[in-house]
C-alpha cells in the first residue's frame, strides 16, 4: 500500500490543492459530496469481519499479521520526490489545456472512466498454497474495487469503474514469491505487461518482506514496471487476517491513479496534497477510537482507503481525492 500495516510512512509535499482536475478533454472539476458514513453494502460486511479495537499508540509495526518487522515502503516518497511529481502534474495539466483549449467544470463523480484490467495470478505450482486462488476471489476483488470507487462503501463517488478484460495464470517458481525491485519483478512485468497507460495490469501473488502490495504512481511515459502488486491472499476470502476483504487492492489502485498515503508529510506542508483529508502525523493501524496526532483542524483519517488500518475499518475516498485521481489521469493516463 505501499502496503498496509505494512510499512510506515505516508504523506509529504506537493501542490497545495487539487480543487483542479481535468474532464477527459475538459478542465476543471469540483468536488462531489462526500457522504458521512459507510453504508452497509461494504461497512456493515467490515465490521461482521473485524471490531474495531483501540491500538497502542506504541504498537509495533508489522507487514501483515505475523510477519516480520516492517522495511521500506514502496510508496513511501521523499519530499523532493513528491514535489517533483506535483510539478511534472502541474505542467501537464497545463499543457493539456492548453491543447485542449476550453474549459468546463465537471464533478469527478459525473465522470464515468472504465479501467480495463488484466489479472496476473503468479504461481508457484497448481495449488492453493502455491498461489493457485479461484476466479472467483478475482471476481470479488474487482466488486470491492468498484463498490469502493462509486462511493457505495460510504465515500466520496470517483469517476472510475474497473472491468475485467482478461485472467492470466502463469506458473513461474522463479517469480514466486514476488520480490519488490528485484530482477525477477522486473522480468515478470517486463515480459506479462499488457496494454497501453490506461490498462489496469494487476499482479497477484505470494509477497516478498510480509508485504501486503505496491504500487507504481503514474508517469509521463509508459513504463513497462506500471501496475499494482497484491497479496493474493488479502483478496476477498483470503487468509491474511484483517486484510482479507479487499481493501489491499482498494489501496494499491489509490496509488496507481495518484494518491498518496494519508500521512504523507506527516503534519506539516501540504501533506497528500488533498485538501480535505486532515493531517495525520503517521500511519494508523487497527482501528484506533478519536486518534487525532495533528493540531490542525479534524481527527485522523482512519477511515480513509490510503491510511494503514485494518480493511474493516476503512471505507472512504474523499472528494479532494476523487478530484486528484480525475486530474492525474487526465494527465497521465486518457488517450
Amino acid at each position: 500500500m505501499g502496503l498496509r500495516p505494512n510499512l510506515l510512512t505516508r504523506r509529504y509535499a506537493g501542490i497545495a490543492s487539487t480543487s483542479f482536475a481535468l474532464l477527459l478533454g475538459a478542465a476543471t472539476v469540483g468536488f462531489a459530496p462526500a457522504a458521512a458514513a459507510p453504508v452497509d453494502t461494504h461497512g456493515a460486511a467490515h465490521a461482521e469481519s473485524e471490531d474495531c479495537e483501540p491500538v497502542d499508540a506504541h504498537a509495533k509495526s508489522k507487514a501483515r499479521p505475523g510477519g516480520g518487522v516492517v522495511k521500506h515502503d514502496p510508496n513511501h516518497l521523499t519530499v523532493a520526490q513528491v514535489m517533483a511529481r506535483e510539478n511534472e502534474l502541474t505542467d501537464l495539466v497545463q499543457e493539456r489545456v492548453k491543447r485542449k483549449g476550453m474549459r468546463s467544470t465537471v464533478s469527478a463523480a459525473a465522470a464515468s472512466i472504465t479501467v480495463p484490467v488484466v489479472v496476473h495470478v503468479i504461481q508457484r505450482d497448481s495449488t492453493r498454497a502455491g498461489g493457485n486462488i479461484p476466479d472467483s476471489m478475482i471476481n470479488s476483488q474487482i466488486t470491492v474495487l468498484n463498490n469502493s470507487f462509486s462511493g457505495a462503501t460510504g465515500g466520496a463517488a470517483t469517476a472510475f469503474r474497473f472491468q475485467v478484460q482478461k485472467i492470466n495464470r502463469v506458473t513461474n517458481p522463479s517469480w514466486y514469491p514476488i520480490v519488490q525491485g528485484s530482477s525477477a519483478e522486473r522480468s515478470m512485468k517486463t515480459s506479462l505487461r499488457t496494454g497501453g497507460k490506461s490498462t489496469l495490469n494487476l499482479y497477484l501473488g505470494e509477497l516478498s518482506d510480509d508485504l501486503l502490495g505496491w504500487a507504481t504512481f503514474p508517469t509521463r511515459s509508459l513504463n513497462k514496471m506500471d501496475g499494482v502488486v497484491v497479496l493474493s491472499e488479502s483478496l476477498p476470502g483470503g487468509n491474511a487476517t484483517n486484510y482479507n476483504l479487499g481493501d489491499t487492492g482498494t489501496h494499491e489502485v489509490g496509488h496507481w491513479l495518484n494518491l498518496y498515503h494519508t500521512f504523507q508529510g506527516g503534519c506539516t506542508g501540504s501533506g497528500d496534497s488533498v485538501s480535505d483529508t486532515p493531517a495525520e502525523a503517521s500511519p494508523a493501524f487497527e482501528c484506533p477510537t478519536g486518534r487525532d496526532t495533528c493540531s490542525a483542524p479534524g481527527k485522523d483519517p482512519i477511515t480513509n482507503f490510503m491510511d494503514y488500518t485494518y480493511d474493516s475499518c476503512m471505507y472512504q475516498f474523499t472528494a479532494g481525492q476523487a478530484s486528484r485521481m480525475l486530474t492525474a489521469w487526465n494527465a497521465y493516463r486518457a488517450a
